[in-house]
C-alpha cells in the first residue's frame, strides 16, 4: 500500500496542519510517512502546499509527482496541482473557492467529491474548520488510516490555549464524512 496526496490551499486555510496531523496519525498506526511542505512567499496569500506518502513499506522520496489524492482548497491550487492527479485518483475540491476550467465529469478518469467546504464550516460557525471537513471527507474516501485515530489525532492537537476549538473541529470533521458518503454514493 501507499499513498501519496498533495494538499494545497492558500496560507492559512490549514493545509500544513492536516498533512501534519495525518502523518502523525499514519505514524501511531504503523505506517512508513513523509512529510514535504512548501513554505516561502506562499504563506503571504499564494499556493501553500505540502506532500504527504505514507506506506505500508519505506518511503524513498517525500516528492510527489504523481498523486493519489489531491485535497484542493481554491482555484490557483487546482489550476497547479490537477494536472499531477493520476488517472483513478482521488480529488476533494472545495468548490466554495474553485471554479474548474473543464467540466468535472470531462477531467480525466478520477473519483472528485466536490464539497462547499469554506461555504459548510461557515454554516458550522467558524470558516478556519474548512480543512479539517476535508479530512474528514478523505477518511470516508479511503481507509489509509482510520476516522477514529484522526479524531485521536484532532483531540491531541486541540488542548491547552487551543481546546476551545475542538468541538468545532469534530464538528466539521464529521459533516465532512457524511458530505463525502453523500457525494461517492
Amino acid at each position: 500500500m501507499i499513498e501519496r496526496m498533495i494538499m494545497a490551499g492558500f496560507g492559512g486555510q490549514g493545509m500544513m496542519m492536516i498533512g501534519k496531523l495525518l502523518t502523525g496519525v499514519a505514524m501511531d498506526e504503523g505506517l512508513h510517512v513523509t512529510f514535504f511542505p512548501s513554505y516561502g512567499a506562499e504563506v503571504r496569500g499564494g499556493t501553500a502546499h505540502c506532500h504527504v506518502v505514507m506506506s505500508d513499506e519505506p518511503v524513498f522520496s517525500p516528492m510527489v509527482e504523481e498523486a493519489d489524492t489531491l485535497i484542493i482548497m481554491n482555484q490557483p491550487s487546482y489550476d497547479k496541482f490537477r494536472p499531477r492527479l493520476r488517472a483513478g485518483g482521488l480529488l476533494l475540491l472545495n468548490t466554495s473557492m474553485t471554479e474548474p476550467v473543464e467540466s468535472l465529469e470531462a477531467a480525466s478518469p478520477a473519483t472528485i467529491v466536490p464539497l462547499a467546504a469554506t461555504h459548510e464550516a461557515n454554516l458550522l460557525g467558524n470558516v478556519r474548520v474548512a480543512n479539517v471537513l476535508m479530512l474528514g471527507a478523505y477518511a470516508c474516501a479511503r481507509e489509509t488510516v482510520s476516522a477514529e485515530s484522526i479524531l485521536a489525532g484532532v483531540e491531541a492537537m486541540l488542548t491547552g490555549r487551543k481546546a476551545h476549538l475542538l468541538e468545532a473541529n469534530q464538528r466539521a470533521f464529521r459533516k465532512g464524512q457524511e458530505l463525502a458518503a453523500q457525494a461517492v454514493a
